[in-house]
């Protein structure tokens, strides 16, 4: 499959998205799609953006935090963001907001910022206009994301935030894959090499 699409001319992952495959072998990423947050010789880093957290709900998490609840914060979507640092939020949002010094301008309009105060400015209505929040986050050491790809854990396609944001949970794997003119009934759990 030619990734050219997805690839930097580094080779950097960033801003792409991972779909997995039938044959990534690790049921806690059956049926994942991840925005590429980070992608370097170091290892990658990325959320989980098709899995909402069936254990918290944004109400429960505000109320822990202190802030109250509103319209405007009850729309955000709390998602299992990976198994990395469960205990720690992520907000993917797009990037008409930001924390000075802490958000993290990403690519196609899209930005990461993980403070309590992107919460709090979510819910006086002053935050970004789409935005979900990951629980954890799925984290790759130096060449492992490499080696997933090599065994054909994971298929790429570009980051975009329609897919993130605008897509129901449940589509986002099925409409990934779509993008790459690939159909959930054409995959197979054992890949080939040429």
């Amino acid at each position: 499959m030619d990734r050219s699409n997805t690839v930097t001319h580094d080779g950097s992952l960033t801003g792409s998205m991972l779909i997995a495959s039938p044959a990534m072998g690790d049921p806690r990423f059956e049926h994942t799609l991840i925005y590429v947050c980070a992608h370097s010789e170091e290892g990658a880093m990325g959320l989980i953006v098709n899995k909402p957290s069936r254990e918290v709900d944004v109400g429960d998490l505000l109320q822990q935090l202190k802030i109250d609840k509103t319209p405007d914060a009850e729309g955000i979507r709390v998602h299992f963001g990976g198994p990395v640092e469960m205990g720690r939020g992520f907000v993917l949002h797009s990037d008409d907001f930001e924390t000075p010094g802490v958000t993290q301008k990403l690519q196609d309009g899209l930005a990461l910022t993980a403070t309590v105060e992107i919460l709090r400015a979510i819910a006086r209505g002053r935050g970004p206009k789409r935005a979900i929040l990951a629980l954890g986050y799925a984290g790759w050491s130096s060449g492992q994301l490499e080696a997933e790809m090599q065994a054909n854990g994971w298929l790429t396609c570009p980051g975009d935030p329609a897919l993130v944001f605008d897509t129901e949970d449940e589509a986002k794997w099925a409409a990934a894959l779509g993008v790459l003119g690939i159909s959930p009934s054409e995959l197979s759990a054992t890949g080939g090499t040429a």
